[in-house]
C-alpha cells in the first residue's frame, strides 16, 4: 500500500521555519494502530490524515504517541497540501475533527485558521510549574493548557524547562508567554506528556493566547511569534467565539510512505 506524503513547514516563511507537519491524504481509515505507528515513524510533532467526503474532509491529528482533539500547524499544512498540491479550487476547505467543524481560508498570501476560542481563566499555579519551568510566572491561568504569563520576552526566551516536572502538570501542555518587541505577544510551548518537548509553532495554543491578549491589549487583530528555535509567525483575530489564526506554509517536501499488506 502507497500512501501519498508531504512535509509541510507551516506558519512559515521561509523553507527551514515554522513547523514541520506529515500530511498523508488517504482513500480509507487505516487502523488506528497504523496511523499511530506512521506518526512515531516520521517524528514530526504532528501528522495529520484526512480523507475525501462530499463538500469536506475528515481529518484526524497524531504526535509520535497520541492522537490529540486539536492541532492548528497540521490543519494549516493539510489546507496547504489541498490547495498547493492536491489542486483544491475552492477559496476555503471544511474540515470535520474531533474538535467539530473547521475550515481554513484564503487570506491574500495567508491561509487562516477558522479555530475555536478557549479563553483560560485564572487558576493558582501548582508547585511543579515553577519549579518545571525555572521561574515563577506572574500570573497563570489554565483551559486546555496552563498559561504561564511572564513580563518580557527574554524570560520566556530562556526558559529550559524540566520536561519531567512538567509530565507531572494535570494538563496536555504549558504555554508560556509574555509581550512582544516586534509583535503584541510571544509564546513558547511544552507538551512532553503528548511526546513533544517543544513545539515550534502551536496553533492550538492560540486559541488561548488570541483571546488573553486581545482582552489585555484592548484590541482584535494582533501579530504573534512563537520563539521557539524554529520559530513562527501568526496572524490573529479575535471573532466572537471564535478565532482567526492565519500564516504561511510551504512544502519542504512530498513522497510516499509504504505500508505493508492492509497496512497492520
Amino acid at each position: 500500500m502507497r500512501i501519498p506524503y508531504y512535509q509541510i513547514n507551516a506558519f512559515a516563511a521561509r523553507t527551514f521555519g515554522g513547523n514541520p507537519a506529515g500530511v498523508c491524504p488517504l482513500e480509507r481509515w487505516l487502523p488506528d494502530e497504523t496511523l499511530q505507528r506512521i506518526a512515531a515513524e516520521n517524528n514530526l510533532s504532528e501528522t495529520a490524515f484526512f480523507t475525501r467526503n462530499e463538500g469536506f474532509f475528515p481529518l484526524r491529528w497524531f504526535t509520535p504517541t497520541v492522537e490529540v482533539e486539536l492541532c492548528g500547524h497540521a490543519t494549516l499544512a493539510s489546507a496547504h497540501a489541498l490547495f498547493a498540491e492536491l489542486r483544491h479550487r475552492e477559496e476555503s476547505v471544511r474540515f470535520h475533527t474531533k474538535s467539530g467543524w473547521l475550515s481554513v481560508s484564503k487570506r491574500g498570501d495567508l491561509l487562516e485558521l477558522d479555530f475555536p476560542s478557549r479563553p483560560a481563566t485564572p487558576h493558582a499555579a501548582p508547585e511543579a510549574l515553577a519549579s518545571a519551568l525555572g521561574r515563577a510566572p506572574r500570573a497563570t491561568l489554565k483551559s486546555r493548557d496552563f498559561l504561564a504569563v511572564f513580563d518580557t520576552a527574554e524570560e520566556v526566551e530562556r526558559l529550559a524547562p524540566d520536561m519531567g516536572r512538567l509530565c507531572e502538570l494535570d494538563s496536555l501542555g504549558v504555554i508560556a508567554t509574555a509581550p512582544g518587541k516586534d509583535s503584541d505577544f510571544v509564546s513558547r510551548f511544552f507538551a512532553p506528556r503528548a511526546g513533544v518537548p517543544e513545539d515550534p509553532v502551536t496553533g492550538s495554543a492560540h486559541c488561548s493566547l488570541i483571546p488573553y491578549w486581545a482582552e489585555r491589549l484592548g484590541k482584535t487583530t494582533l501579530f504573534a511569534r512563537q520563539i521557539s528555535k524554529r520559530g513562527g509567525e501568526l496572524y490573529c483575530r479575535l471573532m466572537g467565539t471564535r478565532v482567526g489564526i492565519g500564516g504561511q506554509s510551504i512544502t519542504y517536501s512530498r513522497g510516499e510512505l509504504e505500508i505493508p499488506g492492509e497496512g497492520l
